[in-house]
């Protein structure tokens, strides 16, 4: 048989059972790549540049197909580490409870070679089908033949290093989460939602009363905590968990970021500091919107003209936006919106986000005012206890250039959509209510406490916000939501990428939403509409 035959053959049906069955069809595959093993490994150890495309085909199906004959230790032998390979290849038989696999493999795209996995899970007499879509990459191993690149994502795409999947009890009984009308939240529907799921019935099962654990496969992480359910195979008897959550803006939210990679987004009810969404595209990974530090670019003069405010400054007051300008031994600053208006005022300012005008500020705050405004005012500087993971953000403060960064959202400020969400709140209520994910009375530990603003500063922050959402630069944006009750600012913060990362705050009644796009440029052309969207459907 010709060897392209037989390489069609192996493509197409790279299928097995983890058992007597499976092996008969890695048997059958293996009688089929017998004749030509020594020829292309011969041919390989002398090649030093990167496979070719039938290298990577052939090394790709004699992977699979050894995997899913059962055969670990053949299987990680075609990786570049077959120690570390075995073990996981092993565990996803033994562990994870994998007894029967399926792999079917996609045109490869260079080097990468993704495939699609049907496998039956099978734990203490139940089972339960299982699909997801994986990849691998070939390379050129140190002998010279063409390997397969060994990572745990390899096994599935959540696989960070270091961890693994397991099959069993579930270690806290089930709850069914529900959001704050007391619908539960169905995981499948709300991809961005499953870490936080996660993280709650690890940290809070304990205090539910009632139920048996159900049968399920899991994420190990690293560190042995479970980090993500990946399948129910029995669903156990529980009760009901509450969240602040609100499932008709969480879908808002979800299906708002998948317009943009890189984006995350939050939404806070104002009045209590209740989580009324988040949402992350990739939905795993990197959690963007509550475990990011990056700098919050203009989105933070909200906070800066909160505390110009304090100092005396009006929102009429002649602030002149040059298109140029330095504090003295400064460095200069320029405008990223429109170039100059020297018969500006500060509403002017604020509202087309006129970086030297705010710079020309400076000798109004010292070089711990924005820290102590931002821990005073803004609860920012305290740790807070969401009831999930989340970093809260820091200001540090400073003299000189340092200082003139952070007025316009630069510098070593550290902010993420939760963090940005929360000024937004604060500045259209007055007072600030530190986020979370679950009632107060079941986080058990204190939350942040801050003194929010006076009455005079809240009015003059909103007018200022209300103006930009009507005419300065997020009025494209907010189309549709100018109403009273609304306002907003647009951020764009410099990352050392090729376009600064796009941010957008929001709010209208009695929601504030922030959101942040990765290298997306203007913030009311990237994370805008994500903001809109969410807005729109609260």
């Amino acid at each position: 048989m010709q060897r392209g035959a037989k390489v069609g053959i192996v493509g197409g049906v790279v299928a097995g059972m983890l058992g007597v069955a499976g092996y008969g069809v890695y048997n059958v595959l293996d009688a089929l790549n017998s004749d030509s093993v020594s020829s292309k490994s011969a041919s390989s150890a002398k090649s030093t540049g990167p496979p070719e495309a039938k290298e990577i085909t052939e090394t790709a199906a004699d992977f699979l197909a050894a995997w899913s004959s059962g055969d670990a230790a053949k299987a990680a032998s075609l990786t570049d580490s077959p120690q570390t390979a075995t073990a996981a290849l092993t565990g996803y038989k033994d562990k994870a409870h994998v007894s029967a696999v399926k792999f079917t493999p996609g045109p490869a795209a260079g080097a990468k070679v993704p495939f699609g996995v049907a496998a039956t899970l099978a734990f203490q007499g139940k089972t339960s089908p299982w699909t997801y879509d994986s990849a691998l990459t070939v390379i050129r191993g140190a002998s010279g033949k063409p390997v397969v690149q060994w990572k745990a994502a390899v096994v599935h795409p959540k696989l960070a290093e270091g961890a693994s999947l397991e099959t069993g009890t579930a270690k806290q009984p089930t709850l069914d989460f529900t959001d704050r009308h007391d619908k539960v939240l169905e995981p499948a529907k709300y991809p961005s939602l499953g870490r936080f799921f996660t993280q709650l019935r690890t940290k809070y099962g304990s205090k539910a009363s009632g139920g048996t654990p159900g049968i399920e496969t899991w994420i190990n992480g690293a560190d042995g905590t479970v980090t993500e359910t990946l399948q129910v195979i029995v669903k156990g008897t529980g009760s009901k968990f509450p969240t602040t959550l609100d499932a008709g803006i969480q879908a808002a939210a979800e299906k708002a970021v998948l317009k943009r990679s890189g984006s995350a987004v939050t939404a806070l009810d104002s009045r209590t500091g209740g989580i009324l969404a988040v949402a992350n595209n990739p939905a795993t990974g990197q959690n963007l919107a509550f475990g990011t530090q990056l700098a919050p670019g203009s989105t933070f003069k909200v906070l800066t003209a909160a505390a110009l405010l304090k100092a005396g400054v009006k929102p009429g007051d002649p602030v002149s936006c040059a298109v140029q300008f330095a504090a003295p031994q400064g460095k200069p600053y320029t405008n990223v919106e429109k170039g100059s208006n020297p018969k500006a005022d500060f509403r002017w300012d604020f509202a087309n986000s006129c970086n030297t005008g705010f710079v020309r500020l400076y000798e109004k705050i010292g070089p711990d005012t924005l820290p102590s405004v931002a821990r005073d005012s803004f609860g920012i500087g305290p740790t807070w206890n969401c009831g999930v993971q989340c970093v809260e953000g820091k200001v540090p403060g400073g003299t000189g250039d340092e200082k003139t960064s952070e007025m316009i959202g630069q510098g070593q400020l550290q902010m993420n959509p939760l963090t940005v969400a929360s000024i937004g709140a604060t500045a259209s209520t007055g007072r600030f209510h530190q986020p979370r994910m679950v009632p107060l009375d079941v986080i058990g530990e204190p939350v942040a406490k801050a003194g929010g603003l006076s009455s005079g500063v809240t009015s003059d922050l909103r007018s200022l916000m209300h103006t930009t959402a009507v005419s300065g630069t997020a009025a494209q944006a907010m189309r549709g939501l100018q109403g009273s009750g609304c306002g907003a600012k647009t951020g764009s913060a410099e990352a050392g990428a090729t376009q600064p990362n796009g941010w957008f705050l929001g709010y209208c009644g009695n929601v504030s939403v922030a959101a942040v796009v990765l290298n997306g440029g203007h913030g009311g052309d990237s994370a805008g509409p994500i903001v809109a969207a969410v807005l729109k459907a609260s």
